[in-house]
């Protein structure tokens, strides 16, 4: 029997080495400003989400190629961990604020079914429109909301990965939080994590399976 029927991993700086809408943003240092905000937890994720986009406004082109850098950046390890846990019988699902449809193709190489990320909106020639205001997924508290749903709906005992604070608010909705820091180290993750990795063999250490 695994230890964990329900795994939930965050993606932009767990699974993936990048920061997606850093590399939308183009190296700007107001949007890398925001986002290291948001994940260290100085500021409300819903304070920078919109306004990050608005600077961006990336098209449909630009998230096109955001998917094809996610598929070449993926942590040492990342998809034999998913492939481990998934053999054992475990349930893996992403939980991002990152765009879906950026993350959807990364998912389909993992193998992995169960996606939550925030949608965009584009007009009928490609351009920036919105985003999908009711995602969970682009205020705080979000993934903590969305892990709770899904295990509402499948018995099992939870575990979840991730590097930042908005996965830490998911915290107290599962069994095991395991903070990772193989790409950014944060503090306040690193303090209050259940347990906390630097490489993804040691999260499958964690979670009881080998690849």
């Amino acid at each position: 029997m695994i230890p964990y029927r329900l795994v939930f991993f965050d993606v932009d700086s767990t699974l993936v080495t990048i920061e997606g809408i850093d590399v939308l943003g183009g190296g700007n240092p107001l949007i890398a400003e925001l986002t290291e905000a948001a994940m260290n937890g100085a500021i409300p994720l819903e304070e920078v989400y919109a306004r990050r986009l608005e600077l961006i406004r990336p098209s449909r082109a630009d998230v096109d190629a955001l998917a094809a850098r996610y598929a070449a950046s993926l942590v040492d390890g990342a998809a034999e961990t998913i492939a481990a846990l998934q053999q054992a019988g475990a349930i893996v699902h992403l939980v991002t604020a990152g765009i879906e449809q950026a993350i959807l193709p990364l998912a389909q190489h993992l193998g992995v079914r169960n996606v939550h990320a925030v949608r965009l909106h584009f007009t009928a020639d490609g351009a920036y429109e919105d985003f999908d205001r009711r995602s969970p997924l682009a205020r705080a508290g979000g993934k903590d909301l969305v892990v709770r749903d899904v295990r509402a709906r499948t018995k099992g005992r939870a575990a979840f990965v991730g590097d930042g604070a908005s996965d830490l608010e998911a915290k107290s909705a599962v069994d095991l939080f395991v903070g990772f820091g193989g790409v950014r180290e944060r503090g306040v993750v690193k303090e209050r994590a259940d347990a906390y990795a630097w490489t993804m063999e040691e999260v499958r250490g964690m979670l009881n399976v080998q690849s």
